[in-house]
């Protein structure tokens, strides 16, 4: 089962929209999973129409009316693997044992909120995926997002995607 991970896009705000690789990887995706501040509601609309599954959270930018339509907290089984997703997990410090001990039946957390790429291992299994921001790339050298594998109850092939020289997401208001 092939999933694009994707955070933070911050649309209309920081990009206009998200640029032309993420759709494309949207369009060969089983399964969107974003992990919130997706900030208007127009791109949860455009995912839905256009995406075969979306799996998301709300995050500190979104208001009202994504807060109505997307949990804080999403569980999902994919793949045979058990996966949660959420925003915010705190500091980088200490943050595979705090997650771990929050998602004890997760074999995979997908978080977003600091922009940064994550992909670390937990003492106990627990994966830790952030794909940073395809739209903002703040303390970043390039926008990224992030594509997997969900098998046989893990993942296999978690790839970090860069725009390249060029490419980049129409910027916001």
């Amino acid at each position: 089962m092939r999933l694009l991970l994707i955070s933070d896009t911050h649309l209309p705000v920081r990009a206009k929209d998200m640029p032309a690789p993420v759709w494309d990887a949207v369009d060969a995706a089983d399964v969107v999973i974003h992990a919130g501040d997706w900030v208007s509601v127009d791109l949860l609309d455009a995912l839905e129409a256009r995406a075969k599954r979306v799996v998301g959270v709300y995050g500190n930018n979104d208001g009202a009316a994504l807060r109505a339509r997307l949990p804080e907290v999403a569980k999902v089984e994919l793949g045979g693997a058990r996966f949660a997703v959420v925003h915010e997990t705190g500091a980088a410090a200490g943050r595979e044992r705090r997650c771990a001990a929050a998602y004890p039946d997760a074999d995979v957390l997908v978080f977003g909120h600091s922009h940064i790429p994550w992909d670390t291992t937990a003492p106990g299994g627990l994966r830790l995926l952030n794909p940073g921001s395809p739209t903002d790339r703040r303390r970043q050298p390039t926008f990224t997002w992030m594509t997997a594998e969900a098998t046989d109850g893990g993942l296999a092939a978690v790839e970090l995607h860069h725009l390249g020289p060029g490419e980049r997401a129409r910027p916001g208001r």
